[in-house]
């Protein structure tokens, strides 16, 4: 919490004292087209991502090609770990306005460098009839994915989609054959599927769900509740459809229907597969608790894959949409990085990173190549046409359970949805993973009232914590 209140504190500062240099803080549609677009001028950007060294070479084969259009833009990339080791780099960076010229982010990693005005929003170049998308490259992004630029609350786009991932059901196909149960399209579904595996095996825990946050967010969208707002108030969660639906799913796990990361200790994926070895002392895995289903995210797909025994799977694994309220209206989350540009005082230098962001995320082989590599799904939709990776997907199976989830993802372009993004939006997203947590182990004892009140006091830590 106090490194929130002073992160913030310290872009704030930032922004002064750019100002008082003389710095720029530009509103974002301050950047003006050069006319006649690109020059030819030889500028240096600086890439900031995630990537391991599989996926650098794949970059470094991406911007071999970029250089062929475009031989005097020289992109120089270097990875910071993880998404937070990116933000935390970039946080400090803006601190002396040295930040990159483009980024992996999050919508929330976006939020906090606006606290500085340091990222450029991107309808200029988007509509730019040289350099902007065409209507036909517009349609060919899944739309979910294209849309999530676009969720600050001013209307601008702020992003560009590079790589997603999704959640989806994972269920033991094996057992669910050998007893006659049909896969949960809906909750209600889910329940008396949960119910039925509980009474052919009462010491499992059915359904392993690895993100609380995810799970409470999702289910906001679902039902069409409110969860929080770019404008206005933000934190608007604390509502009675939401404290249904959390003391609904508080019953399942006292019931041990079901179980969460935290809660269990440990991703649930080490439950479904059976594999304890690396289960913390203590956790559901490592007493040898078992689930025959796990919601789970589409780029961990490789861990929901059981062990072999003699080059035999323990058991065949089934993918699917994780459960709807109502399947005609179908929302799953989409995560993994985008793209954000950094505003600089030099307009080619702006440009060439636009240049280069466009060409990463529409280039059917770089798209294709990155999904084949780390299994998070492409952002167009023409990939699926690429003669590699359409192999790619066929060979979708419980031996490629990386190629399947992707399939899977790739089936619900129509269902994804992305959260309002504000500064304070991270802070939002864990408060209701920590609210889940508490309301799913509170006694019944006094259970309605307890629920309300960790409801209220979940907000008024969001306020908290954001300044508010």
């Amino acid at each position: 919490m106090k490194r929130i209140i002073a992160l913030i504190l310290m872009l704030a500062m930032a922004v002064t004292m750019l100002a008082s240099c003389g710095g720029k803080k530009n509103s974002a549609a301050d950047f003006v087209m050069p006319e006649g677009g690109y020059d030819g001028s030889a500028v240096t950007i600086k890439f900031y991502h995630s990537m391991g060294a599989g996926l650098q070479a794949i970059l470094n084969d991406a911007i071999a090609e970029f250089n062929e259009i475009y031989p005097n833009i020289t992109v120089e990339h270097e990875s910071y770990g993880d998404y937070n080791g990116v933000r935390d780099q970039i946080k400090t960076e803006i601190s002396v306005g040295n930040q990159p010229n483009l980024a992996y982010c999050y919508p929330d990693h976006v939020a906090l460098y606006n606290v500085a005005g340091a990222v450029q929003t991107l309808d200029v170049f988007i509509e730019d009839e040289t350099v902007g998308f065409t209507q036909a490259q517009i349609d060919d992004f899944i739309q979910g994915y294209y849309n999530e630029g676009k969720t600050f609350g001013d209307g601008k786009m702020y992003t560009l989609p590079l790589s997603k991932s999704t959640e989806v059901l994972y269920y033991n196909k094996t057992f669910f054959e050998e007893h006659n149960l049909t896969v949960p399209t809906t909750w209600d579904e889910m329940e008396e599927v949960c119910k039925a595996i509980k009474a052919i095996e009462p010491t499992s825990i059915p359904l392993g769900y690895d993100s609380e946050s995810n799970w409470f967010i999702t289910m906001c969208e679902q039902y069409n509740s409110a969860y929080t707002s770019a404008t206005g108030e933000n934190f608007i969660f604390n509502n009675q459809q939401n404290i249904d639906f959390v003391t609904k799913f508080r019953t399942w796990y006292q019931n041990k229907w079901v179980t969460t990361e935290e809660l269990s200790g440990g991703y649930t994926s080490a439950l479904f597969t059976g594999n304890s070895s690396s289960s913390t002392e203590g956790s559901e895995a490592s007493k040898g608790t078992r689930c025959y289903m796990c919601i789970g995210s589409t780029g961990g797909a490789t861990y929901q894959q059981p062990s072999q025994t003699n080059g035999k799977f323990e058991f065949e694994v089934g993918i699917t949409s994780i459960p709807q309220v109502n399947p005609s209206a179908p929302k799953v989350i989409s995560q993994g990085p985008s793209l954000c540009i950094f505003k600089k005082d030099n307009p080619q230098e702006v440009l060439a990173t636009w240049l280069f962001a466009k060409f990463l995320t529409t280039d059917v082989n770089f798209q294709a190549r990155v999904s084949m590599n780390n299994g998070y799904a492409p952002v167009i939709k023409s990939v699926q046409q690429n003669e590699v990776y359409a192999e790619f997907l066929a060979e979708a199976s419980t031996e490629n359970i990386q190629a399947y989830a992707v399939k899977v993802a790739l089936e619900q372009e129509e269902a994804y949805y992305a959260s309002p993004a504000f500064n304070g939006s991270s802070v939002a997203r864990d408060q209701v993973g920590l609210l889940l947590q508490k309301c799913f182990v509170l006694p019944d004892a006094g259970l309605e009232a307890a629920i309300k009140k960790a409801f209220a006091d979940a907000v008024a830590e969001c306020k908290y914590q954001a300044g508010q």
